[in-house]
């Protein structure tokens, strides 16, 4: 399992943190997720045989949330 941390621009709302949990508990590979508010920033666990990082960034930026790092 590998852990990443994305830190996005503004999240500015607690829909926007329901939009973005809710799209990575569906996605498969995904294990846990946590997004803060506060600190604009999603925390992943997930297993790069069946999802990669470059994924996850991209599912987060089809919604509409810029990724800035990854940590």
């Amino acid at each position: 399992m590998t852990k990443k941390t994305y830190q996005l621009e503004t999240v500015s709302c607690p829909s926007c943190i329901a939009k973005i949990q809710g799209m990575l508990k569906k996605t498969a590979g995904v294990t846990e997720s946590e997004v803060l508010f506060n600190t604009s920033r999603v925390k992943a666990t997930f297993d790069e045989n069946v999802i990669s990082s470059e994924d996850i960034k991209a599912k987060i930026e089809i919604l509409g949330y810029k990724v800035l790092s990854e940590k």
